[in-house]
């Protein structure tokens, strides 16, 4: 159930990290471009959202990798208190499965025989005509 919860945290703050991110202005941009003129300066305060964006990202990002690291110490731990003889955690997959029914015999199943004289014979196909031969095209312009 806690490692549940932690890992929902880690998912948001991850997204908010993005978001983060993106609502930041690049360097050579124009201050407060992004928000319509001078708005950010009145949403952020008197130093605009640089700052308060920049110092957000940072705490996210300490508690992104803080989670990460803590995350990775308790996987390593769980894996090592497996034993050899310790069946993997197979979730849906490992539960046993119900014997399949019995499958009927099967049958092949055959065509009615039709007599020979009532089958209809292929149809022939008429031997090419003779192309005609061609004549030369006149001469224009005499």
């Amino acid at each position: 159930m806690l490692l549940q919860l932690i890992t929902v945290l880690y998912v948001l703050i991850a997204i908010a990290m993005i978001a983060l991110i993106l609502m930041q202005r690049g360097a050579g941009a124009q201050a407060g471009s992004g928000f319509g003129g001078g708005a950010s300066a009145t949403v952020f305060g008197s130093r605009g959202a640089s700052n308060f964006l920049s110092k957000s990202t940072k705490w996210l990002a300490i508690a992104f990798f803080a989670i990460s690291l803590g995350m990775a110490v308790y996987a390593s731990k769980t894996a090592r208190q497996g034993t050899v003889d310790a069946k993997p955690d197979l979730g849906v997959m490992g539960q046993p499965q119900a014997p399949a029914p019995a499958a009927p015999a099967a049958t092949i199943p055959t065509a009615p025989a039709q007599p020979a004289a009532t089958a209809p014979a292929p149809a022939a196909v008429p031997a090419p005509a003779p192309a005609a031969p061609q004549q030369p095209a006149p001469a224009q312009g005499q």
